[in-house]
């Protein structure tokens, strides 16, 4: 079981929590400029790496907050967790 430290609640159980998805995507634009090929890669394509993904979290059962946080998908550590908006950290390869 995950224990993700909400940055307004502290650590909490990941029970609480749902995955928004992946972070830091940028919606094509102008409108008026953007190709079906373009909007359709902005809806469905997604990363799904081996290794470190950056993901929005809401605190559902809890403060109802999104925060985004850096996580592996191989071994689950939590990295680093921050607001919305901010830019992603740098995250090392290294355990």
């Amino acid at each position: 079981m995950l224990l993700i430290s909400c940055p307004f609640c502290g650590p909490r159980d990941e029970t609480e929590f749902r995955c928004g998805g992946q972070s830091h995507i940028q919606r094509p634009g102008p409108h008026t400029a953007v190709s079906d090929a373009d909007w359709g890669a902005y809806l469905y394509t997604r990363d799904n790496p081996k290794g470190w993904h950056f993901e929005r979290w809401l605190h559902a059962g809890g403060c109802r907050q999104w925060f985004n946080l850096a996580r592996s998908t191989v071994t689950h550590e939590i990295r680093a967790v921050y607001a919305m908006g901010e830019a992603a950290p740098v995250i090392g390869e290294s355990s």
